[in-house]
């Protein structure tokens, strides 16, 4: 369902989500997986069975603020080894339209919206509008110009993209366009998020180091603290 979110957690100690992001995300449908690593020499069935009634518990209570909020919500349990891996299968088997890569936050005011092209769009405005409060300000859509891309087809992107936003309802004096050339692609996300409140992007095919370094939503959740929203390609 296009109004499906999946919010993944690591068991057997998540993070609290933060109540501004419950909040938020309290109009959607809400799919709560718990993810719980199991070490390479132990059976998943073993771990299930000495964890499972506790990591039941444990997801029971970070679906409850949900709950409270409105939101429907669904819960799913993994064990497993990849975390990756069980992200994708659940998000495909509950028909979600998008993840939520949790960070701390106490309000959203500037929102960033990477996008690679203008074609994927469609789920942007729904979930860009989930994020935006009363305190929202500011929603930039951001592009960095890559190999043999001029930088006028950049504008173009960003501009047909922030036409979209208020065509679908956004205040024209919210939305603003960026544009950078000459820059490694991730590394600009990552350094001009840091700037932000919070991340909307469509999420990234995938690549050999992103076992190593972690996707770019992952990274940039991590190193500046944004919540990122990441909308499904294929939906």
């Amino acid at each position: 369902m296009a109004d499906t979110i999946l919010v993944p957690f690591e068991l057997p100690d998540p993070e609290p989500l933060s109540p501004v992001l419950v909040e938020d995300l309290s109009s959607l449908d809400v799919v709560i997986m718990g993810h719980f690593a199991v070490p390479e020499q132990t059976p998943t069935e073993s771990a299930r069975e000495q964890f499972g009634e506790e990591a039941q518990e444990t997801l029971e209570e970070l679906a409850e603020p949900f709950r409270e909020a409105g939101a429907a919500v669904r819960m799913r349990l993994v064990f497993g080894k990849d975390r990756a891996t069980a992200i994708d299968q659940i998000a495909i088997e509950e028909d979600c339209a998008a993840e939520l890569d949790p960070a701390p936050t106490e309000g959203i005011e500037r929102i960033l919206v990477p996008v690679p092209h203008v074609a994927e769009f469609s789920l942007l405005p729904e979930f860009i509008d989930v994020l935006c409060e009363d305190s929202t300000r500011e929603i930039t859509i951001f592009h960095v110009v890559e190999g043999e891309e001029s930088r006028k087809e950049g504008e173009q992107i960003v501009a047909e993209t922030r036409e979209g936003l208020i065509d679908a309802g956004f205040d024209p004096e919210l939305v603003d366009t960026r544009i950078v050339e000459g820059a490694e692609h991730d590394t600009e996300i990552i350094r001009v998020a840091d700037e932000y409140d919070a991340v909307v992007m469509y999420e990234a095919s995938s690549r050999l180091g992103d076992r190593i370094f972690g996707t770019l939503p992952d990274r940039i959740a991590n190193e500046t603290s944004d919540p990122v929203i990441i909308v499904r390609r294929d939906y």
